[in-house]
């Protein structure tokens, strides 16, 4: 870790996301023709803002999710006023199956051909930065979700170059040392009783997996863990046999499988389940996908999963998504949306105060924009953005910070029933619901 990452370690004692539930919406640049009548209500000339949305390709499902939040948030900023008067129009240009070729061609063309003064993404995966030099270049603002912590040594090796640039999520990193914190929990109040602190580490191939692995593995001995299996999985697998019995021959206290793709996830479960071992299961981010649930059946009940951002079961989110389902439906993801929706309010909030926007070249004003965002404590569907001011990327709790009015809370839920949504065991004050055993553990 680069230094700033060991300093929220110390202080904390503390890409990604994404499958295929849906055929692709439009291609290519789009600009939405709501928010744009949304933009009646202001005046002046439209602000353009953009947006580099996976809108086709295996994760467009996402994409419609991302595209409807980043649509609501502007309306909502239109309804307003706008920035300081002025309508915001919403741009959109497809990342398809991602990649840095692909991010990086949408990045180009909506500050070349659109003139964007701002960019507010979700995530993307495989551009691994590349995109930055491009924002960078032009002098304009950028919040962006990849979970990645190549953000945190990019920001810190060039804070000057790169001052437009956050993530307004934590890093995967933060999975991590984050899930044994969570374990000790569990263990030390009496919620969980394992014989001994062992755990399987079991990662996908994408670099999303290896380093919440990686991350695991390197907080074992400060945590009180031992791992008992380190294996690494192709991009993709559907039996399990082999991996299975090594588990069951030397069965650990927790099993941490950190590949993402739902339906493997979900083939692993069917086919644990037959002759479970005695341990806890954790796995990264395919259980929130509802397929999930929908192919593994009953057999997936006891599944604990967790993500760094989600729109929170409380007051605020709960509004969030009722409305949000009210106007897209009720299969609409506000779980996903949430990302969006909220950046966009902070992003404006942030714009309005500075001054405004600056187009591409206008370095001293969005420099304005940029400090603004670094000042940035917003409570909002998430939960609380604050962004640390040496890597530009948003403060997790509890792992970075012991106060959760000062950092976004990284959820823990679990699956007790497949029929219906998971709940939130954790953290606290967050949380809906207890922690349950699973019922194949034998106390």
């Amino acid at each position: 870790m680069k230094k700033n990452d060991t300093k929220l370690a110390e202080n904390g004692r503390t890409s990604r996301r994404n499958f295929i539930r849906g055929s692709a919406v439009a291609a290519a640049a789009t600009t939405l023709a709501s928010v744009n009548q949304a933009a009646g209500q202001t005046g002046g000339e439209p602000i353009k803002v953009g947006a580099a949305v996976p809108l086709t390709g295996y994760a467009a499902a996402d994409g419609l999710e991302i595209r409807r939040g980043l649509e609501m948030a502007w309306e909502e900023v239109n309804d307003m006023g706008g920035i300081l008067g002025r309508p915001v129009e919403l741009v959109l240009e497809d990342t398809g199956n991602f990649g840095a070729e692909n991010v990086v061609t949408a990045i180009q063309r909506l500050i070349d051909r659109h003139g964007v003064h701002g960019i507010v993404n979700a995530y993307n995966l495989g551009a691994e930065t590349a995109e930055y030099d491009l924002v960078a270049d032009a002098g304009i603002c950028y919040v962006h979700h990849n979970t990645d912590i190549i953000h945190h040594s990019t920001i810190q090796n060039d804070p000057d170059r790169y001052f437009g640039i956050f993530m307004g999520d934590p890093a995967e990193y933060w999975y991590g040392a984050g899930l044994l914190k969570f374990f000790n929990d569990l263990a030390d109040s009496g919620q969980w009783a394992p014989e001994e602190r062992t755990i399987a580490i079991i990662s996908g191939a994408q670099n999303y997996s290896v380093t919440i692995a990686n991350a695991l593995k390197a907080s074992l001995a400060e945590y009180g863990w031992t791992a008992t299996i380190e294996e690494t999985l192709g991009e993709t697998i559907s039996e399990w046999g082999p991996t299975l019995q090594r588990l069951r021959d030397n069965p650990p206290a927790v099993i941490a499988i950190t590949h993402w793709v739902p339906q493997d996830l979900a083939q692993f479960m069917l086919q644990f389940a037959p002759n479970p071992t005695n341990s806890l299961i954790y796995m990264q981010y395919g259980p929130s996908i509802p397929a999930f649930r929908e192919i593994g059946g009953s057999a997936v009940n006891g599944v604990i999963y967790s993500t760094v951002i989600a729109t929170l079961p409380d007051e605020i989110g709960g509004d969030f998504s009722r409305r949000y389902k009210a106007r897209y439906g009720e299969n609409a993801v506000a779980l996903t949306a949430g990302m969006t929706y909220d950046s966009v309010h902070y992003f404006a909030n942030a714009a309005a105060i500075a001054g405004g926007l600056g187009a591409p070249g206008d370095f001293e004003q969005n420099r304005r924009v940029a400090k603004q965002l670094s000042r940035t404590i917003y409570r909002g569907v998430n939960g609380t953005t604050r962004f640390d001011p040496d890597v530009h990327a948003a403060v997790s709790y509890p792992t970075s910070t012991n106060d959760p009015s000062l950092g976004m809370p990284h959820q823990y839920l679990q699956i007790s029933d497949h029929t219906q949504p998971p709940r939130l065991i954790a953290p606290a004050p967050y949380n809906t619901a207890s922690f349950q055993m699973p019922s194949w553990i034998r106390t």
